[in-house]
């Protein structure tokens, strides 16, 4: 397709590799909703967060048509096909399939999620699209589908803007749909500790059994009912409520500055 295509353009990423059985779901099921470029890291790069590659630079592999891998991160991925590799603009960048979910607080780890928000900061809008692990052998066809669905939307909403969502999928079929907020994960993480052969003190950093807080409109109690858990994200991190209740510090602060001014003269 050239730039005079009128599909549109979706390019895929993800944070498990280009070789990831879910990532090649992804751009099948995507097939039907525009143009598919697949820029992704060369090797699984799960729980980097939102790490751009400033040290070194990038090199890209082109492994067939419109289909690249990076040695770099998700982020790195998505900002390079943006703003150099691809020779148009996508309308659209959708991640994943992760394998795993990335659910309540998790999503400021994930790679997945960086990579849709590295596209919401470059005023492309963005899906991350994670599956819950079964107990058994791992189908990505449901997430995929499901992804082309919600792309479709995003695709067809006249007023997206920049919209970052992020999507988990419980494994199976699912039974519907459901628009969420994020969950709050009650950490129980400890620090392993172990000695190598030289004596040595080396530690793995491990999470003990989840714990979630109650609450019926949450991804992780949508996931666990059995539906597709679809959550906006804002890039605003400001808190609001603790921005009023500060406004105060301002006249406390010129107070304590003059007050200390006038120590300092004397």
């Amino acid at each position: 397709m050239t730039k005079q295509s009128r599909r549109p353009v979706v390019l895929v990423s993800n944070d498990d590799g280009i070789h990831a059985p879910g990532i090649a779901a992804l751009a099948a099921a995507l097939e039907t909703a525009g143009e598919i470029w697949v820029v992704a890291p060369d090797r699984e790069r799960s729980a980097v967060g939102h790490a751009l590659t400033l040290h070194r630079p990038l090199t890209t592999e082109q492994l067939g048509p419109r289909r690249f891998a990076v040695n770099g991160t998700p982020s790195d991925c998505v900002n390079l096909a943006l703003l150099g590799l691809l020779p148009v603009r996508p309308q659209l960048v959708v991640a994943g399939v992760n394998a795993g979910s990335n659910l309540g607080d998790d999503v400021t780890y994930s790679g997945t999620v960086s990579a849709a928000l590295e596209a919401t900061l470059l005023g492309v809008p963005g899906l991350a699209v994670s599956l819950i692990q079964p107990t058994g052998p791992a189908s990505y066809r449901p997430a995929a589908r499901a992804a082309a669905r919600l792309a479709r939307l995003l695709l067809q909403a006249p007023d997206r803007g920049a919209t970052l969502l992020n999507v988990n999928v419980p494994p199976g079929q699912p039974r519907g749909m459901r628009i969420t907020r994020l969950g709050r994960r009650l950490y129980s993480e400890k620090v392993v500790e172990r000695q190598d052969p030289r004596g040595r003190r080396y530690f793995w950093i491990g999470v003990g059994p989840p714990a979630w807080e109650a609450g019926e409109d949450t991804d992780y109690a949508v996931v666990r009912a059995g539906y597709v858990s679809v959550t906006p994200l804002l890039l605003d991190l400001t808190d609001y409520p603790a921005l009023r209740g500060l406004k105060d510090w301002e006249a406390q602060y010129r107070r304590a500055s003059r007050g200390r001014a006038t120590g300092d003269a004397g």
